[in-house]
């Protein structure tokens, strides 16, 4: 196992420190996505706001069989943001290697959401999640007040990740081990 970098490293350390270890994990991508199934059930989620998986990232796209997943298009101008669209729409390959919905495909509100899922390099206990570096999510859900759970393989939550006041923190974490709601 890698040494974990110190709490006070910057970023960068800390995604590097991610990509390493990831890389090394196997994929247990089912038994995340029956763990998120099972909870996003019994929270009553119907439209849920998943991500098209990046090497790595646990693939979530089984759970399209049951229910009405959504993806997102990464935008650069006139600001970075993301837009969301049905699953289905998915066919271009993104400059970052995953698919996304082409820019005429139809949108979809936010306020049609009822749980996001979030995947990322890193989550730590509370919540506070290591993104890859463009704050999109950080940009799309401030004011968001359905469920948020990050996804990531549990050797990637750790106690403790360097945080400013404008990143994102997930109310609950899921891994290949169940859901759990973060500590406060």
């Amino acid at each position: 196992m890698l040494p974990l970098p110190a709490s006070t490293a910057p970023k960068p350390e800390w995604r590097t420190w991610a990509r390493e270890l990831r890389a090394g994990l196997p994929d247990r991508s089912a038994e995340v996505s029956a763990h998120l199934a099972a909870f996003l059930r019994e929270r009553g989620a119907r439209r849920v706001l998943a991500y098209r998986a990046l090497p790595g990232e646990p693939d979530v796209s089984a759970l399209a069989d049951a229910f009405e997943l959504l993806t997102s298009r990464a935008r650069f101008r006139p600001t970075p943001h993301l837009t969301l669209h049905p699953w289905h729409t998915a066919t271009e390959v993104s400059r970052f290697g995953a698919l996304q919905p082409p820019a005429d495909a139809p949108r979809v509100g936010l306020e049609m959401v009822d749980a996001v899922l979030l995947p990322a390099l890193a989550f730590d206990r509370r919540g506070v999640r290591l993104g890859y570096g463009g704050g999109f999510y950080d940009r799309l859900l401030p004011g968001f007040t359905g469920l948020t759970v990050g996804v990531v393989g549990e050797a990637l939550v750790v106690d403790k990740l360097p945080s400013e006041a404008h990143d994102l923190r997930v109310a609950f974490l899921a891994t290949e081990t169940g859901v759990r709601r973060v500590q406060p």
